[in-house]
């Protein structure tokens, strides 16, 4: 009978969590692997859900804002109720599927919140000795005081046979955002960056030239972004190229049409392109926040880049990524509490007068993650 993994994700602002377990969860098709990627934000028709994956789309939760506050497909505080109707969902897909591993998304690095369903998840994988992973990305999000760093130790070191970095050492190391790394050295592996399989084709429709501005998912979190890039515009900045703003995909249908009224000529607002990474081959510059999928996607197009990094609430996550960029003329930095118009146009500016240096990573991620599962399988 063919392996089976249970892979759950959980994407609360931007889709990058769910997209980087995508990744993971096709080259684990490609392995021969059954998969069942059970996915707890709200559906996102717009994005391609894998081939050969089966999706169990759990009650969703979404954050409301950069507070991370949790609300339901309505805008609702999660309650009691809905924690109930999720842990349901979760332990009867694990008994639907049967599986011979699970893999969690961010977890215990992250998604503290949804111990109520992972804690019971994670239980019943111990009853029925399977495997537990962790898949979590190169720059964790972990507050710095000893409890919290002692707690993530003893939760590895007690429940997960591997803790999958999908990141590069030579660029980011692990330590650099958690340092108690060392303590569970024996179960961290790196398997490079989860990037896509290969770079794409220039994007047919869009000019040479254009100034690109994505503001990952969108909502609260990149509305300071899309508001600089909007005054910019009217205020001269690159007049004579096309501009294009990718505003997200949890933004509002109702915000949507206010930012596209408000939208200077020669400017176009899309909620998503599946063809991203194909727009980056062809725009004259890029203006985005630094999440991970998109500086893979920046780098592999080797496109001038600004990044101004998502830093409400303490983030540090893209923070350190693009100071790192920036400090290898990878990437013209834009620090999120320095932006407005002037900054925005300046930083512009700054990226379009030069070429960005190349940076060699690991970005055979996917394929690697897979690799380790199966050798888990294996033993």
């Amino acid at each position: 009978m063919m392996p089976r993994v249970l892979f759950h994700v959980q994407y609360l602002l931007g889709i990058g969590h769910l997209q980087r377990s995508l990744r993971i969860a096709e080259a684990l098709v490609d392995a021969g692997i059954a998969v069942t990627l059970a996915q707890g934000g709200p559906p996102i028709p717009e994005i391609a859900w894998g081939r050969g994956i089966d999706i169990v789309q759990l009650p969703p939760i979404r954050a409301r804002d950069a507070s991370f506050a949790l609300v339901d497909a309505i805008g609702a505080p999660v309650g009691d109720a809905l924690r109930a109707e999720r842990r349901t969902a979760l332990l009867a897909a694990f008994d639907a599927v049967r599986p011979d591993a699970v893999v969690i998304e961010g977890f215990p690095f992250a998604r503290r919140a949804f111990r109520f369903e992972l804690d019971p998840l994670i239980a019943a994988a111990r009853r029925a000795g399977v495997r537990v992973v962790c898949s979590v990305r190169d720059i964790p999000t972990v507050r710095g005081d000893p409890e919290r760093l002692a707690a993530i130790v003893a939760r590895v070191r007690a429940d997960f046979a591997a803790v999958l970095v999908h990141g590069d050492p030579g660029f980011i190391p692990f330590d650099a955002a958690f340092p108690a790394a060392p303590e569970i050295a024996d179960r961290l592996h790196y398997t490079g960056y989860v990037a896509s399989a290969a770079p794409p084709a220039a994007a047919a429709d869009a000019p040479e030239g254009e100034i690109l501005i994505s503001v990952g998912g969108g909502g609260e979190a990149g509305r300071g972004l899309m508001q600089a890039a909007l005054e910019a515009r009217r205020q001269g900045c690159q007049p004579n190229r096309g501009w294009r703003i990718l505003a997200g995909t949890v933004l509002s249908d109702a915000d949507l049409a206010g930012i596209r009224a408000a939208a200077p000529p020669g400017l176009i607002v899309e909620r998503f392109r599946r063809d991203f990474a194909s727009l980056l081959r062809s725009c004259h510059v890029s203006v985005s926040q630094a999440g991970y999928n998109t500086v893979l996607d920046i780098l592999a197009a080797k496109a001038r880049a600004v990044l101004v990094p998502f830093a409400a609430e303490r983030e540090t996550e893209q923070l350190i990524r693009a100071e790192h960029l920036a400090a290898r003329g990878a990437a013209v930095l834009l620090r999120e509490s320095e932006l407005d118009a002037v900054s925005f146009a300046a930083a512009i500016e700054r990226a379009a007068s030069s070429e960005p240096a190349a940076i060699a990573l690991d970005t055979d991620g996917a394929r690697r993650s897979a690799a380790l599962i199966v050798g888990l399988l294996a033993k």
